[in-house]
């Protein structure tokens, strides 16, 4: 039994209620009251109808039970809350989202960067560290398999009577195209892109060039040779050594001699292997075979050689025969029906009178430069990972179904689509990619030296034909044209990681700061990713800016165009 004092508080609490009651302010409240917690008990009953509501990754059946479970209906009265509570779901969500993503194209970029650096033995650290499996690994779209590559180049490198008859584990198909690949009939295979989109006769010239420095029998009486060595005179930087060596091979050709390259300072550093220290072979495929290589060495020692000419040596010719001879005629003129593809102030160049050594420089860096080494791609490789793997990594994580790292990427075996279509196709980058090589320094005493902006000026006009255009491979020797990029927020730039000029500084003295291997290495990198960009902003006054336009015209580029700062010469 209650006591009495409680209930008398219960009955004069009652009476009071039932007074406030009745008067109509408090009735309104009262009504108000209830309309909200009906509507409330209605919209949470409804949540609960439709079970457990995923949004976003948080459960909104969670909170209907945790508000029936502890806390008074007076709590939900206040709408303005949920609405706040939902937007903050969505973004933490997103926020999840990407934090994840972020952390798993990370560790798929530290993956590949295992991979590209692992030893010889096939086994990386990092992956046993962080208990993933080469298998589980996707495949690397910005790469390029450069063992696989340059085994399908060396056979494509020879004559179809020395290749052995396919195996077992090669495809009859890809076989049979191989071997047709240099026969008299077929063009050269490392020739990409239409007739329209390369210099004139390029694929004939090619062909030609190929048949010439390789013939079938090296010991034949007939067979002659000019061994030369690369220039080395100090001050001359790759690209002159390349020009020079150019004009030895139109020698070469017009007195029907095979030439053998021999001592090339550039790659002498401990990069290079074996037989390629100190040679072209380096980082490009020989100029010849290994048989006429051998005879030419053997020849050298024979004084009856000398005498009858069956061996001759770059000394046996002037530099104006070398760096100014006459381009060979033997496939006629056909730089007289080169298309302007080349602009300078705004006007195309239709006509000048180095139009010949143009297109001839063009086709012999193109042969000298035909297939890349394994080394070479091995660089190429590491350059592009440091440049796009991020941007690699996340597209491949976003594309991605599932969680790459606990899948087994490879358990179905390689299609032949896959194995002879498809692993053709050029190494991923963003595109459309400008490059533009940027040269300054103690070049202004050989032609006009422009200022960056300029060159940004170009890249604009590029960018209002192709709106698309946002990248730019940048290369330069000078570390104030990297700062002044930092200064164009609305383009992404790329470039090698290197240590650059600061202040004034001659380029030879610059090379030697870096040491031989490096001064080597980056600038080739340069040049080959300048070949595969989609435009080219350069300085027509540059050999190299020269050079890289010639591997452009004979890649498939010519349409891409060409412009220049200045109108220095034309070499």
């Amino acid at each position: 039994m209650e006591p009495l004092n409680q209930k008398s508080i219960e009955r004069v609490v009652s009476q009071k209620a039932l007074q406030m009651g009745s008067s109509f302010p408090c009735q309104i409240c009262v009504v108000g009251l209830l309309c909200g917690i009906c509507l409330t008990s209605l919209f949470m009953a409804a949540l609960t109808s439709f079970g457990t509501f995923e949004f976003g990754g948080f459960s909104f059946s969670t909170i209907a039970e945790g508000a029936s479970a502890g806390h008074s209906s007076s709590e939900f009265i206040n709408c303005s809350s949920e609405p706040m509570i939902t937007q903050r779901v969505v973004v933490d969500s997103l926020g999840s989202e990407e934090t994840i993503n972020s952390e798993r194209a990370s560790l798929l970029y530290s993956a590949w960067s295992a991979l590209l650096t692992e030893s010889d033995s096939g086994k990386s650290d990092y992956l046993q560290r962080n208990g993933l499996n080469r298998s589980s690994v996707p495949n690397t779209p910005h790469l390029e398999n450069c063992k696989l590559k340059g085994q399908v180049h060396k056979r494509l490198d020879k004559h179809p009577e020395n290749e052995s008859h396919p195996t077992a584990a090669t495809n009859e198909q890809s076989s049979y195209f191989r071997n047709q690949a240099m026969s008299e009939t077929a063009y050269a295979p490392w020739i990409t892109g239409s007739d329209e989109e390369n210099y004139p006769s390029t694929r004939k010239v090619q062909r030609d060039i190929w048949l010439h420095q390789h013939p079938l029998n090296c010991w034949d009486p007939s067979v002659k040779f000019l061994v030369a060595d690369w220039e080395r005179l100090p001050g001359l930087g790759i690209g002159a050594q390349i020009a020079g060596m150019c004009g030895v091979l139109a020698i070469a050709m017009k007195e029907k001699r095979v030439l053998v390259t021999n001592y090339f300072n550039r790659a002498d550093h401990d990069g290079c292997k074996g037989s390629s220290r100190s040679r072209w072979s380096c980082y490009f495929f020989p100029e010849t075979s290994l048989e006429c290589r051998n005879r030419a060495l053997e020849l050298i020692e024979s004084e009856d050689a000398w005498k009858s000419g069956t061996i001759k040596a770059k000394d046996n010719y002037t530099s104006k025969e070398i760096w100014a001879g006459r381009t060979p005629r033997i496939w006629g003129d056909p730089w007289s029906h080169l298309q302007p593809t080349t602009e300078i102030n705004g006007t195309l160049i239709a006509y000048h009178r180095k139009m010949d050594r143009r297109w001839w420089r063009a086709q012999a860096v193109r042969y000298l430069m035909r297939f890349q080494t394994e080394y070479t791609c091995d660089l190429l490789n590491v350059a592009r990972h440091a440049a796009f793997g991020k941007q690699a990594a996340d597209m491949v994580v976003r594309n991605f179904e599932g969680e790459w790292s606990k899948v087994d990427v490879t358990v179905n075996e390689r299609s032949d689509i896959e194995e002879f279509v498809w692993s053709n196709h050029k190494p991923w980058m963003p595109r459309p990619l400008l490059s533009m090589h940027v040269r300054m320094g103690d070049k202004a005493c050989e032609m006009k030296v422009v200022e960056f902006q300029e060159y940004m000026s170009l890249a604009g006009r590029i960018r209002k034909r192709f709106p698309q255009l946002n990248s730019v491979w940048l290369s330069t020797e000078m570390q104030e044209v990297i700062d002044k990029s930092k200064g164009y927020p609305h383009w992404d730039f790329y470039y090698t990681n290197v240590t650059r000029q600061v202040g004034n500084m001659t380029m030879a003295a610059y090379e030697t700061s870096l040491g031989r291997k490096t001064s080597t290495n980056y600038p080739l990198v340069n040049f080959l990713m300048a070949t595969e960009a989609d435009f080219f902003i350069g300085a027509l006054g540059s050999t190299w800016c020269f050079l890289i336009d010639g591997m452009r015209n004979t890649g498939g580029k010519v349409m891409a165009g060409y412009l220049s700062v200045n109108k220095d010469r034309f070499w």
